[in-house]
């Protein structure tokens, strides 16, 4: 099949061969890479730049697009598309490739060849979505891969690290998109990751991380618990870290959004029946209980410690848990109800919109009372004798079972029944189990999670905290 339009035509990708002369080709981005530098053997002390990308023209056909050049060059056309934007490449260089050596680092295609793009000789030009053929655009929901031939997260986790550096096919629903984290690396580049939480019918939360710019934009046009992604080619690990197996997006690995098959039908369907019934949530509460243990959480630190650990270059992209001997100085839960306590959707148990009563998920807008369902969701400082962490989350079934008292009973409660019920907790020497993250949006630069709080028993408080000065000690000299 080939495409035309008023002013040229267009070769398919699967009638390519390298005796053409000057071809032109039409098709639709399905992966790209980010551009990188390295050394140039003709030029010693100067770099060249690439990057690679991934066009489709038909459900059958892709082929990958190496460009070479000057940074400048490389990196404006690298920035004037991106993936799912409709290209044509005018005279491109068509070599044979070596399928072994060059689909390690590269998506697999069907094709026997790839396009070399020239500075002087190729040109690109990107098309809109609207001045797309539909054609072209539906291919961007057809997976590249068999859309059964794809493990379900649960799979993954039942075979556990036999799977470590595997590469294989995930079909899933997005949970949640975290924000892009930039550091800077040891040999002075900079960096970025960003890390997705998936979910099916079998696994309510299995993280997928993404390393370059190009996944991690494309994560965020994503609506949790909404979209559906099939990613070709993830690298699966066993994170000794979280004691967990996740999945990294690579140079080879294509996503297609919302794949439009049988298999992704029946996880939209999921999504759909979980959110009405209110069984995803309960299958979320469930998790989250069971995935942090408090047994396993056994480093203690003072909050300067905790401080000290969060700037530390080696732990930015991993959360931190730990217990903190110190006490509640912060909790104004007697002061406006409206400031600690949040509605959630009956429907779908997700946090509304305050202003619009609005549900982000299923739009379901509505003034009845019976539509939300109010939970804690409080803001604390925790201090010691070294320092304070200010604003704090407290929330749900934790903030409930640290202030001894459900949501429904504490708004029925006279103020001075609430600043009793403060005062119960303020001030008072507690055993405070904790997770902290990175969080470029939070004012204090990180966000502390209480995951329990509860009085301190005096003497495991007073000899934790002697052993560990004790450690420090010795550590010093």
């Amino acid at each position: 099949m080939a495409y035309s339009s008023s002013t040229q035509d267009f070769v398919a990708l699967s009638d390519l061969h390298p005796s053409l002369a000057r071809p032109n080709v039409i098709g639709v981005v399905i992966g790209k890479t980010d551009v990188r530098g390295f050394p140039d053997r003709k030029n010693i002390g100067s770099e060249r730049y690439t990057f690679s990308f991934t066009i489709r023209d038909s459900p059958t056909y892709f082929i990958n697009v190496n460009s070479w050049g000057r940074e400048e060059y490389i990196r404006s056309l690298s920035e004037s598309f991106r993936v799912g934007d409709c290209v044509t490449i005018e005279n491109p260089l068509i070599q044979s490739k070596e399928a072994e050596r060059e689909e390690k680092f590269n998506p697999v295609t069907p094709s026997g060849y790839k396009l070399i793009l020239s500075e002087n000789h190729s040109v690109v030009r990107t098309f809109s979505c609207y001045e797309m053929d539909t054609k072209l655009l539906s291919l961007l929901h057809l997976p590249v891969k068999d859309p059964q031939d794809y493990y379900s997260l649960g799979d993954i986790i039942a075979n556990g690290q036999s799977l470590d550096g595997r590469i294989l096919n995930l079909l899933a629903a997005v949970m949640s998109v975290g924000e892009p984290k930039y550091f800077m690396t040891s040999d002075k580049r900079k960096g970025q990751r960003c890390e997705v939480k998936l979910y099916d019918e079998t696994e309510m939360s299995f993280p997928i991380v993404c390393w370059d710019n190009e996944s991690i934009q494309l994560a965020q046009s994503w609506i949790p618990r909404e979209t559906v992604i099939f990613a070709s080619d993830v690298r699966i690990n066993f994170d000794k870290f979280r004691n967990c197996m996740t999945a990294t997006v690579i140079s080879k690995t294509i996503i297609t959004t919302n794949p439009e098959t049988a298999e992704a039908n029946v996880l939209f369907s999921f999504i759909k029946e979980s959110a009405q019934s209110g069984g995803l949530y309960d299958k979320m509460m469930q998790q989250s209980k069971d995935s942090v243990n408090l047994e396993t959480i056994v480093d203690v630190y003072t909050v300067e410690q905790l401080k000290v650990k969060a700037l530390q270059s080696d732990v930015k992209l991993e959360p931190i848990y730990g217990v903190i001997y110190g006490y509640i100085s912060t909790l104004n839960i007697d002061d406006n109800a409206s400031k600690v306590v949040r509605n959630r959707c009956s429907t779908c148990r997700f946090i509304v919109n305050e202003m619009s009563n609005t549900c982000t998920f299923c739009s379901d807008i509505s003034s009845d009372l019976k539509s939300t369902f109010a939970s804690f969701e409080i803001l604390v400082d925790v201090t010691d004798h070294t320092g304070t962490l200010y604003s704090c989350y407290l929330s749900d079934c934790v903030a409930e079972e640290a202030l001894g008292c459900t949501v429904q009973e504490f708004l029925t409660l006279a103020e001075d029944k609430k600043t009793a019920l403060k005062w119960q907790l303020l001030l008072e020497r507690s055993k405070i189990y904790f997770k902290v993250t990175l969080s470029p949006s939070w004012r204090t630069g990180m966000k502390v999670n209480v995951l329990s709080c509860k009085l301190a028993d005096p003497i495991e408080a007073s000899q934790t905290l002697l052993r560990k000065e004790i450690g420090n000690k010795r550590l010093c000299h």
